[in-house]
């Protein structure tokens, strides 16, 4: 049995010295953590919500029909998809914008956080906010059926505004994803 000999890490360099006022500039960034701290906050808000969705699904269970099971399947869906975007805010953002979290090696990372950056996550976000409208605009596709009926939660128009909104988060995303391209093989271009 081989035993490999681990990795030595030697002493960091030295941090550049920085004036004061850089030093002011840079530190700044710590600011955005109590922003942070505040979504991991509205993380547990939403554990509490999923609980509670779960809780009466599994209560009502056989009170209820198909169709009424399905809402509630994608209402928990949607909880988690929103907490996947808060995940993805909180560290890549913490990790992007203030300080790294040093998990190289951890046999947890994140697959996707050894190469964020402030663009990867903002295509990332938009990804996850197309993910959320589709659930969304799913439980109203579902919900269709009762559109003219007292039943109905929404008007014609309303899900007409749904469709649209939902576009244009499409739209943006790729547009997000076009101009991130671009700015990418001019960089590319500059370097060679």
């Amino acid at each position: 049995m081989s035993v490999e000999p681990e990795p030595k890490t030697g002493p960091r360099p030295p941090s550049p010295q920085l004036g004061l006022l850089a030093t002011i500039i840079f530190g700044s960034r710590w600011l955005q953590l109590p922003l942070y701290l505040g979504l991991i906050v509205a993380q547990c808000v939403y554990i509490a919500l999923f609980l509670k969705e779960l809780w009466d699904l599994s209560w009502h269970a056989l009170d209820l029909t198909e169709q009424q099971i399905m809402m509630s399947v994608l209402a928990l869906i949607d909880v988690v998809m929103i907490s996947n975007l808060l995940v993805m805010v909180i560290v890549g953002g913490y990790e992007t914008f203030v300080s790294r979290l040093d998990l190289q090696g951890h046999p947890d990372e994140p697959e996707w956080l050894g190469h964020v950056n402030a663009s990867v996550l903002k295509i990332k976000l938009a990804m996850a906010i197309i993910g959320i409208s589709s659930i969304a605009l799913l439980r109203t596709f579902i919900e269709a059926g009762n559109l003219g009926s007292n039943r109905a939660g929404f008007t014609e128009t309303g899900v007409m505004w749904q469709v649209l909104i939902h576009l244009t988060f499409v739209v943006s995303a790729i547009g997000i994803a076009y101009v991130d391209k671009l700015s990418e093989s001019g960089m590319r271009k500059r370097v060679e």
